[in-house]
């Protein structure tokens, strides 16, 4: 499923794309919220195809070294452990795989496959898939300790399939951690007897977290006033308008979550915020958006405008 940590990046990027256009439109908005959050599901199941777009590059090179007039011993005696991987075998025939893949005409097929194939030539040079052909050891715990490197260190790192990612959605470039993390949670879960059956992550956790980014997004709107004016206050020798946009924006989601939230504790979406900040916003940005919210979380608490409940949160308010 989608984490939080990247809805919250999503509400971020629409709310920035709101303040730029400021059209009025919320449904407008909500939709295109919401849009971005299923195309990241589609990147996830992208990368799920693309380990079985690389052995298959891998299996159509060995054929054609098996075709040559004059074969070389390599050509005639193939390392087939990539392309006999356990753990490709049976995405091959996950269910659940070629379903969303059939409903939603997601392929690498027409794609770029000359540039498929320089990405196929980059593992073949990356020494992680060295060691794993050359290893004399098999057995689907190393295939699949391989398949998970794969994606969580050779897809992050690679600029071709970056830059081919690219140019399908502009914003998967900034998905892509997040989305081969997923992908490693649902890799742990395959084990040798897995049958075709075994199902993948879901787009969303429950309903909650489908309720909690919209209603996290629309509240940020609607109360942007109210919290643009906490942050005024609560900003020394600055005015609000001299704030960079982005640091503001993310100030103004850590208030709504923490106003609209009873269940989420206040030290969770500081601690949030605060790390997107470090991607999202200027290098300084984290130290500055850390202290004005410790202050808005003060002046709010003294003002009693924030109420948590459930285990452990009473204390909080």
């Amino acid at each position: 499923m989608i984490s939080r940590r990247l809805l919250r990046i999503k509400a971020l990027l629409c709310l920035y794309a709101w303040n730029l256009r400021d059209d009025g439109n919320l449904e407008k908005a909500e939709n295109e919220l919401l849009s971005s959050i299923n195309k990241s599901y589609e990147l996830y199941h992208y990368l799920l195809l693309l380990i079985i777009e690389l052995a298959d590059i891998a299996r159509e090179k060995i054929d054609l070294g098996l075709r040559k007039k004059i074969p070389t011993q390599e050509d005639l005696n193939p390392n087939l452990k990539f392309v006999n991987n356990k753990v490709i075998e049976l995405l091959r025939k996950n269910k659940a795989l070629k379903k969303y893949s059939a409903n939603n005409g997601i392929s690498w097929t027409g794609l770029n496959q000359d540039i498929l194939k320089l990405i196929f030539n980059l593992l073949t040079h990356w020494d992680t898939y060295k060691e794993y052909m050359s290893d004399g050891k098999s057995g689907f715990t190393e295939d699949k300790k391989f398949i998970t490197r794969l994606v969580t260190e050779f897809f992050p790192a690679c600029e071709d399939l970056l830059n081919l990612l690219e140019e399908e959605n502009i914003y998967w470039n900034d998905d892509i951690e997040h989305i081969t993390a997923m992908i490693a949670k649902t890799l742990r879960k395959f084990k040798t007897d897995s049958s075709e059956d075994m199902p993948l992550m879901p787009l969303y956790k429950n309903e909650e977290d489908r309720e909690f980014i919209v209603r996290l997004f629309r509240k940020a709107i609607i109360n942007a006033d109210r919290n643009i004016e906490l942050i005024d206050k609560n900003t020394t020798n600055w005015e609000v308008e001299r704030i960079a946009l982005m640091d503001r924006l993310v100030m103004q989601l850590a208030i709504t979550e923490i106003t609209e939230f009873e269940e989420i504790p206040v030290k969770v979406t500081l601690n949030e915020y605060i790390e997107i900040s470090k991607t999202y916003c200027t290098s300084k940005s984290s130290k500055f958006v850390n202290g004005i919210l410790d202050k808005i979380v003060l002046e709010m608490r003294e003002k009693g405008l924030f109420r948590k409940t459930g285990r452990g949160l009473l204390g909080e308010n």
